[in-house]
């Protein structure tokens, strides 16, 4: 992995990880956040907020787009302002970016970690999240790892298999999260017999500009496609678990902007000086024909997501 500090859209300390065939930018001024991600010399597959580049310091919270790690369930805290410089310590097979302890009011006195690792060859990225409880108090949390993808895509979640009811076949097999916005309704959903896919519009003719709604996804992957690229992550799913938003490890969310792939930790207790960790693991594919349907998703997406199992 190749390692170059330069400056990137205003922010004088960018970190570009690179194994040749992709690379990540991370912004060390601020966050951490992963602000790009992409093939070596191609396009970004993430969303970033243009007017809020190279911005820093300051108490208002900024998305400023990219890969970022966040607290459930939401609340004050969860929008605690990253506009502080993050240590970066190089490693033999990845860099590591650490912000300061969240002093201030909405803080509690968390201290959130990126380590990101490139795979030698290909588009694998492992993404290590940490949490640290440096309080003097016990706190309950989970995390939460929503990123930001470029306009115009659609996300792609599988759905539980179903079968006929039988005597073996009873009890409830999944979640399905929503909000007080969520209209299935909204043509940006599509509900279909195996997967669940949210589109990002512009100008979206539901009745509300936002759209979200969580799973729980027991098959550990999700997907969003964008104009040939398919970018796939996958977060280890913790059988008997108890999930955030009523059992919700997957969650998509949408506006006019961007939209967002979101994969969330087991609720855990936080004692002083413990650690939580969530790992996600990225892959980018490119050529893929377009289509959005079952079939499209069963012959195109999922020999795809096969290729990337067993890695978790």
């Amino acid at each position: 992995m190749i390692v170059e500090r330069f400056s990137y859209r205003g922010w004088q300390n960018a970190y570009k990880l690179s194994n040749g065939a992709v690379e990540l930018i991370v912004t060390a001024d601020i966050g951490p956040r992963i602000l790009f991600y992409g093939f070596c010399g191609g396009e970004n597959l993430l969303h970033e907020v243009e007017d809020e580049a190279g911005k820093i310091g300051g108490s208002e919270f900024r998305l400023y787009g990219g890969h970022r790690l966040w607290v459930s369930p939401e609340v004050e805290r969860t929008y605690y302002p990253d506009n502080a410089r993050v240590s970066v310590s190089e490693h033999i097979n990845a860099v590591r970016f650490t912000a300061p302890r969240e002093d201030m009011p909405p803080g509690t006195k968390l201290q959130k970690e990126l380590e990101m690792e490139l795979g030698e060859v290909g588009s694998e990225v492992r993404i290590t999240h940490r949490i640290r409880n440096q309080d003097a108090q016990s706190t309950r949390l989970a995390a939460w790892s929503p990123t930001m993808m470029r306009a115009g895509g659609r996300a792609i979640l599988p759905l539980s298999p179903r079968t006929a009811m039988d005597k073996d076949h009873y009890l409830s097999i999944g979640v399905l999260g929503i909000w007080s916005y969520t209209d299935f309704a909204d043509p940006r959903w599509r509900l279909g017999t195996s997967y669940i896919q949210l589109q990002q519009f512009a100008n979206p003719a539901g009745r509300f500009k936002e759209q979200m709604a969580g799973i729980y996804n027991s098959s550990g992957w999700g997907a969003y496609f964008t104009r040939g690229y398919l970018f796939i992550k996958r977060a280890a799913v913790i059988t008997g678990a108890q999930y955030p938003d009523f059992g919700c490890n997957f969650e998509l969310f949408t506006n006019p902007e961007f939209l967002e792939l979101e994969t969330l930790g087991p609720m855990v207790e936080l004692r002083p000086g413990e650690v939580v960790e969530h790992v996600e693991r990225w892959w980018l594919f490119d050529d893929l024909p377009s289509g959005e349907n079952d079939v499209w998703i069963d012959t195109q997406v999922l020999p795809l997501v096969k290729q990337t199992l067993n890695r978790d």
